[in-house]
């Protein structure tokens, strides 16, 4: 059974690929990924990777968890589940329309925004 774990204050240059060479030392890597914004496709300084094993998973803790990489004292831990933040909105609510202010007089709609 995969094992996620939390790899926190990577430094904004590293790839997922050496993310997951670094965690190979210690064993199978099932995943590896760096979270990156979604605008700007930067890093943004954490990742997750999924060891193959408990087993695995905890000695990687021990091993990497105060890691220096790059300069970086990276904080390795067990990843929490992901909370649920309910439906993604897409828009921003209702831009349009009359907004309840209703008529102030002379027929033509005025908004204070």
């Amino acid at each position: 059974m995969n094992k996620k774990l939390y790899v926190g204050n990577l430094p904004y240059s590293v790839t997922e690929e050496e993310l997951r060479a670094l965690f190979e030392q210690v064993g199978v890597v099932a995943d590896a990924a760096v979270i990156t914004d979604r605008e700007t496709g930067r890093s943004k300084g954490f990742g997750f990777v999924e060891m193959d094993t408990p087993e695995e998973a905890s000695k990687a803790i021990s091993q990497f968890n105060g890691h220096t990489l790059n300069n970086r004292q990276i904080q390795v831990s067990e990843a929490r589940p992901r909370e649920d933040r309910g439906p993604r909105r897409t828009d921003r609510g209702d831009r349009g329309g009359d907004r309840g202010f209703g008529d102030r007089g002379g027929g033509e709609h005025r908004s204070r925004f």
